[in-house]
């Protein structure tokens, strides 16, 4: 295997990887020919990252299980499943994608993950963890019900494999004795001990034809001799059990096989080709090192798991330029939360925080560190994370549940069913609201407004900056039941930032401009979050007026309703969809006040929004300030 110290600046040599363009080419290599191609990939691998920014130490820690898999499984009849998509950028390499790589992320390019309108060989579309064995197990129930001979896989970190999804589809597998492989790329160490001589030989034998051979004749010829057919089975468990962690599985239904090298490129290839031939439930499980080959990311998995695009490098020395004293950069909201949870856990030693598997997405560092005893990261279970929670308020502790938008989707029920109905006390710092960029419509926060202003007795906030950010928390805290505060990805308009933790009050707009316009002229942006920076732009050049109306959940009725009174359209603004969001909390309260008023209603589209820039993504859905200007000044005529 060749090792990396750094990102190449210019394209690598690739003759070989350039030679194939469908997986097809590639299992027409002869095997010798296939660590050769496992280098070449993880070279361009390094390159195309460095290019286009993305998703990293997954990938390079599976470029030899993904030409294993591709090798040994006739794709794409047989289907191949990956779970989340950080690690499938060599899947993409390998399967017609190559050159188009360096833009992936960006607007126009690549999806950054698997997606099914992209290649026949992305079989199901990804980007939350943990949903791999149950698609892979619909898709190879539906060939059995078709009678179509295939063989389904899928692929599943040790990561997602912590939440109960993919344990309750496991458990269904072995149920129906579906044709289904599960390979467990396993490269934290949590569930063995790291791979050896031994636990390499018992693989290849477990997976080996002769052994299955002789395991099926034997259980034939033991089955005429009373208690013999349960001795060797009780035999052979107790054998693979004291050198793997077969048992889990094996109760399951499954055939576990391993844990076996994930960067043994021979070993790999031997045992997929002889375990895709087995009938029923099968698991693989492989040993995989995070960031593999590229020295860096080896010795910083975490810090390496994704990076930005790195600038090209000019070889001509720049002009000597003036040295200015740093600037001050602005927080991120993340890091608003991070300082606001420590400084009230100061305050009050009742908080308590729960993430999902999001410490550092989130910004809990320094609060897991100061104060261990009062932090718990549940791992990739979102659903658990919520009922924690209302499990810990029913003893009259403060938890703070840390979660992006997108995740609270999948803790649902629980926010309804566990804490709203039990009006529990707990709140909800939701990272990642709106349009969150390169990661695509399985990331992007367009849907919380929505979701949550039905829920009764909830509590709704949106600050417009990083002050209104720390007052809201508090706001929320306080509140007695449950109470959400939706920020967005990275920074704020850059205001300061108060120390204290005095609390915003709830349900109470802020009049930011009086409009001067003359009658038959004269809107009234009602802005909420994040749009409140485009909002001001706006009103300036309509002489507009413009609230920052920072509850979503109650709203200000009064303000609402002196909008209406004294102007000639109100228009709602807002980083969510319009169907059920703010704008539509708006439409509601005219309603229930029967109160006939123009409303213009500006919000994410009824559609799902593809990846780029987030500027990029709010032009294309007309809520950069030259959008919002041409639908007003379209709807006043």
């Amino acid at each position: 295997m060749k090792l990396f110290d750094e990102i190449p600046a210019e394209r690598p040599a690739t003759p070989l990887l350039d030679a194939l363009d469908t997986p097809a080419a590639l299992r027409a290599l002869p095997s010798a020919q296939l660590q050769q191609l496992a280098d070449e990939l993880r070279a361009y691998l390094l390159y195309s990252v460095g290019c286009s920014g993305g998703h990293f130490g997954a990938g390079l820690g599976v470029v030899e299980l993904t030409v294993a898999l591709h090798q040994a499984l006739e794709t794409p009849h047989d289907r191949l499943v990956w779970d989340v998509g950080h690690q499938a950028y060599p899947h993409k390499i390998l399967t017609g994608r190559r050159e188009a790589m360096p833009r992936i992320r960006q607007y126009g390019g690549l999806a950054a993950f698997p997606s099914r309108a992209e290649s026949e060989y992305d079989t199901f579309g990804v980007g939350h963890s943990s949903t791999s064995i149950s698609a892979a197990l619909g898709m190879a129930l539906a060939a059995r019900a078709k009678g179509e001979k295939r063989r389904t896989c899928a692929v599943i970190g040790d990561g997602a494999l912590t939440a109960g999804m993919a344990f309750e589809a496991l458990a269904h597998a072995g149920h129906v004795d579906a044709n289904l492989l599960v390979v467990l790329n396993d490269n934290e160490m949590s569930i063995s001990e790291n791979v050896g001589g031994i636990a390499s030989y018992l693989a290849r034998i477990l997976a080996s034809k002769p052994y299955t051979a002789m395991r099926e004749n034997g259980k034939k010829v033991l089955s005429h001799l009373p208690g013999a057919l349960e001795l060797a089975r009780r035999t052979e468990e107790h054998m693979k059990g004291m050198i793997s962690p077969a048992t889990l599985f094996e109760e399951m239904g499954f055939n576990y096989i391993g844990p076996i090298d994930g960067h043994d490129l021979p070993l790999l290839v031997q045992t997929l080709r002889n375990m895709r031939d087995l009938d029923g439930p099968q698991f693989l499980h492989v040993k995989t090192r995070k960031g593999r080959g590229f020295r860096p990311a080896e010795a910083d998995p975490i810090g390496y798991h994704a990076i930005t695009k790195l600038e090209k490098r000019d070889e001509t020395p720049p002009p000597p330029v003036k040295v200015s004293p740093p600037r001050k950069s602005p927080k991120k909201y993340c890091n608003v939360f991070g300082d606001w949870i420590c400084d009230m856990a100061a305050a009050d030693s009742r908080l308590i925080g729960i993430t999902p598997a999001m410490r550092e997405g989130s910004d809990l560092i320094r609060f897991s560190r100061e104060y261990p005893q009062r932090y718990f990261d549940v791992a990739i279970a979102e659903q658990h994370a919520v009922t924690l929670a209302a499990g810990m308020a029913c003893e009259g502790v403060k938890p703070v549940v840390a979660i992006y938008s997108t995740f609270l989707q999948r803790g649902y029920d629980q926010l309804i069913h566990d804490v709203a109905v039990q009006h529990l006390d707990v709140t909800f710092a939701i990272d990642r609201a709106g349009l969150v960029g390169e990661d695509g419509p399985t990331h992007h926060g367009s849907m919380d407004l929505s979701f949550l202003r039905c829920v009764p007795g909830m509590v709704v906030l949106a600050p417009a900056d990083e002050a209104e950010c720390r007052a809201m928390l508090s706001a929320a805290y306080h509140h007695p039941g449950p109470a959400a505060v939706r920020y967005p990805r990275g920074t704020g308009p850059g205001v300061a930032i108060p120390e204290h933790l005095a609390p915003l009050p709830i349900g109470q707009a802020e009049t930011r401009r009086e409009s001067g316009a003359a009658p038959g002229a004269r809107a009234a942006l009602l802005a909420f979050g994040s749009l409140n920076t485009a909002a001001a732009e706006v009103a300036e050049r309509l002489d507009a007026s413009h609230l920052n109306m920072r509850s979503v959940k109650p709203l200000d009725r009064d303000a609402v309703l002196a909008a209406v009174a004294d102007h000639d359209l109100l228009v709602t603004l807002e980083e969510n969809v319009v169907a059920g969001g703010a704008g539509s909390a708006v439409a509601e309260l005219l309603a229930a006040e029967g109160i006939q008023a123009p409303l213009l209603q500006l919000g994410l589209p009824d559609a799902f929004v593809e990846h780029g820039k987030p500027a990029e993504l709010l032009t294309d859905c007309g809520l950069d300030a030259a959008g919002i200007e041409a639908s007003i000044r379209t709807r006043l005529g």
